[in-house]
């Protein structure tokens, strides 16, 4: 989890809650930490927590708020500040936070191609900055160039089964500019769900990622998908 000083003390310090000492914890209201994780609903409660990436646990205090800027499996990238630790049996890593801002990723699956989606589905350039896998989650880090329209990306593979005799499942990583100006840099995040790519008596499935790069590059990447 990667720490960053706040320019500025919070100005209100939450009190008390049952099952949370914020006195001994030992946090500071002046600090924060950045991550990504999962929206988790708990129906019979109407409360939400967040799976971080890293195993953490975090329990928003303020969810009538939170609760009007997500909803139950949305990715995120959360700024919060800790509280105090939320007590459990198993001694996790809970913690009650401070929603300091948020920020929904787009996360969706992978896609089978057809020549029926091929033109919705685009082929312009894009930089991939960085990628890794979290659990079943395929992550990039994009960089591409526009000006005022919504750009489409897109995981994509051939129709049929997975078959992993036949060496990696080829994907592709797909952009549709929308046929917008590049006028300016843009910058994304995306993740892509690979559970799709799971066979049945299998514990692992391997593929390559490829994508069409600016001046004729070709991005690729080879990864394998534990479960």
């Amino acid at each position: 989890m990667k720490k960053l000083v706040l320019l500025s003390a919070l100005a209100v310090l939450f009190g008390f809650l049952s099952g949370c000492d914020m006195h001994d914890d030992g946090y500071s209201v002046e600090d924060a930490w950045v991550g990504f994780g999962l929206v988790h609903e708990d129906s019979e409660a109407g409360e939400y927590h967040i799976s971080m990436d890293d195993g953490e646990v975090l329990f928003p205090l303020t969810n009538d708020y939170f609760r009007q800027k997500v909803k139950n499996n949305d990715r995120v990238l959360v700024n919060f500040t800790i509280l105090g630790n939320k007590k459990n049996e198993n001694h996790d890593e809970h913690y009650y936070v401070k929603i300091n801002s948020l920020r929904k990723i787009l996360y969706k699956g992978i896609l089978d191609i057809t020549p029926a989606k091929e033109d919705s589905i685009g082929n312009d350039p894009i930089i991939v900055k960085d990628k890794w896998i979290k659990g079943n989650m395929l992550n990039f880090e994009l960089k591409y160039y526009g000006g005022s329209k919504i750009h489409y990306l897109n995981l994509v593979k051939q129709p049929g089964a997975i078959n992993p005799g036949n060496g990696p499942v080829i994907l592709e990583l797909r952009h549709n500019n929308n046929d917008d100006n590049e006028q300016f840099p843009l910058s994304a995040m995306v993740t892509f769900d690979l559970s799709a790519l799971k066979v049945q008596g299998k514990t692992s499935t391997s593929f390559k990622v490829t994508a069409k790069g600016f001046d004729g590059k070709i991005f690729e990447y080879t990864g394998e998908y534990k479960y």
